[in-house]
Formats: C-alpha cells, sequence, structure tokens
C-alpha cells in the first residue's frame, strides 16, 4: 500500500491531530521503554552496549531510514532533518545547557516553597543491583540518552512537527507539552508541584525545536536535565537535597540567589531560542 493509498484509508480519514498523538506517543514511548527492559534482563555493562547500539538504529529509522519507504519523506520531515550552521550549533549548545539549568533551579524553588518528598522521588529508582559506582553512573548517562532521544524524537517530532503544519506552532506546543505531561504523571515524584514543571519543559523544549527547525538541541537538553534527575532527585548518587523551605527558614539568602537563579537561567535559554529562531528564517530566506 503506498502512501496515497494509505492516506485514503481510515487512518487517512482521522484528524491531524490524533493521528500525530498516536504516532508520537508510539514511537516515543515505545522506543524509551527497551532500555530498561535491557536494563534488567541484561545488566551493566551489557545492557548500555546493547542500547547504545538500537539508540543508533532508531535514530537512523526516524530520520528516514529503512522500511517503510513510501513513508521516508515523512520521517525525515518529522525528525526535522536539517543541516546546522556553526553559529546555530553555539546558539543551540547554550539554549540545551540553560534549558537544563532551567529545569533544576524550578525544582530546588519549588522544593523551598513545599517540603521534598524524598522517598515518593527515590521510588522505582534504585539502582543498587548495579554492583560499581561507575557502572550506575553509566547506566545514568545511557539512562538519560535514552529518554532524551526516544521522548524528543516522538513529541517534539513526529507529534508537534504534523500538527505545527496543519494547525500552527501553538496549537503544535501546547498539545505535544500536554501529552508530553499527562504521560508523566503516572510517575511516584510527579506530585502536584512538578505538573507545571514538567508542562513548561515541554513549552520550553517545543519552542526549542520550532525555533531551531532541528531535535538536536531538545535532545541534548533533555539529556542534560535527565543527567541531573537520575543522578541527584532519583537516585541520590550525586547527593541529596537537604535546604529547608522557606516557611522554616523565612525568606533567607539562599532562597534570594535560587530565584535569581532561575530567572537568569530562563531568559538566557529564551534569548538563545530567539537567535536560533532569527538564524532559521534568515536561511530560509537566503
Amino acid at each position: 500500500m503506498d502512501e496515497g493509498q494509505h492516506r485514503s484509508g481510515f487512518w487517512g480519514r482521522l484528524p491531524v491531530i490524533l493521528r500525530a498523538v498516536i504516532v508520537g506517543t508510539i514511537v516515543g514511548l515505545a522506543a524509551a521503554n527497551v532500555w530498561p527492559l535491557l536494563l534488567i534482563k541484561l545488566g551493566m555493562p551489557i545492557a548500555g552496549a546493547a542500547e547504545a547500539v538500537f539508540l543508533a538504529a532508531y535514530v537512523w529509522w526516524a530520520r528516514g531510514g529503512g522500511p517503510l519507504r513510501s513513508f521516508q519523506a515523512r520521517r525525515r520531515d518529522s525528525f526535522r532533518t536539517k543541516k546546522l550552521s556553526r553559529a546555530q550549533w553555539c546558539w543551540g549548545l547554550i539554549a540545551a545547557l540553560f534549558f537544563a539549568l532551567t529545569a533544576h533551579a524550578a525544582i530546588i524553588l519549588l522544593f523551598r516553597l513545599l517540603p521534598f518528598p524524598a522517598a515518593a522521588f527515590h521510588v522505582g529508582y534504585d539502582f543498587s543491583f548495579i554492583p560499581s559506582a561507575p557502572l550506575r553512573w553509566l547506566a545514568i548517562l545511557v539512562s538519560a540518552a535514552s529518554a532524551g532521544i526516544c521522548e524528543e524524537t516522538g513529541f517534539r517530532g513526529y507529534m508537534q512537527r504534523p500538527i505545527e503544519k496543519r494547525h500552527g506552532v501553538v496549537v503544535a506546543i501546547l498539545i505535544s507539552s500536554l501529552l508530553f505531561t499527562l504521560v508523566h504523571l503516572n510517575k511516584n515524584w510527579s506530585v502536584v508541584g512538578m505538573v507545571p514543571i514538567i508542562f513548561g519543559a515541554g513549552i520550553l523544549l517545543g519552542t526549542l525545536a520550532w525555533a531551531s527547525q532541528s531535535l538536536v538541541f531538545c535532545m541534548i537538553g533533555h539529556t542534560l536535565m535527565d543527567i541531573g534527575l537520575f543522578a541527584y532527585w532519583w537516585t541520590q548518587i550525586a547527593g541529596s537535597f537537604s535546604e529547608r523551605p522557606i516557611f522554616a527558614t523565612g525568606m533567607d539568602l539562599a532562597f534570594y540567589l535560587e530565584c535569581g537563579a532561575l530567572t537568569a537561567a530562563l531568559v538566557i535559554t529564551l534569548i538563545a531560542i530567539a537567535r536560533l529562531r532569527h538564524l532559521s528564517l534568515a536561511t530560509i530566506s537566503s
């Protein structure tokens, strides 16, 4: 069945938003859940090597390689495959780094306002079965990269891109961010205060994908964010959060510095995204 025949069938008659949500969720989450299975079945470091091979094959396919050939062009478009200039790489890496810093600054500020529910954050993230500290760190890096690559391909690529083309960027970013939030609500760490942070992260990542017309910076930013989440907030391998809420300490100097850090990181992220949008428009017009 070619693409034209496929579009005229039942699937082709579904609304673009529904198709994008279904495909994006499957492409993102089905692939992201390969890693936990490998880790449990194979253990480290074999699981890490197997996941690296899987991710390489996944990216190759998602950006248009292999079957199904009739959908290669659509897969390339959904993956936002494009050549990036040196300036785009520079601003994109700045956006990715400061996006991750923004997310962590927001979490710190949240738990200066509310008590940190350490027990809830640690449920399901026990890496003690991994025999050594270096292998635990390797597992954290692979976990973060798996989530960053697969979720960004699914949500900011295969879900957001078709909706952008049909309904515009605002609708696309809102829908992809909403679905991104919903699929994380089954986590023990998704306490009420985390919901706006997850949704805000989705908005920033969706805007970054649209501004740069690439998924690579979203993947890098998401991976950097998740390294910190796995190593610090979820497993405590890199330490634990011990600051007390301001209702117990008052609005101390640390709190003001944390507010300033969040503001600065967010502003720099938005400036970098704006520069990427300008560079993308300049490329289109040239």
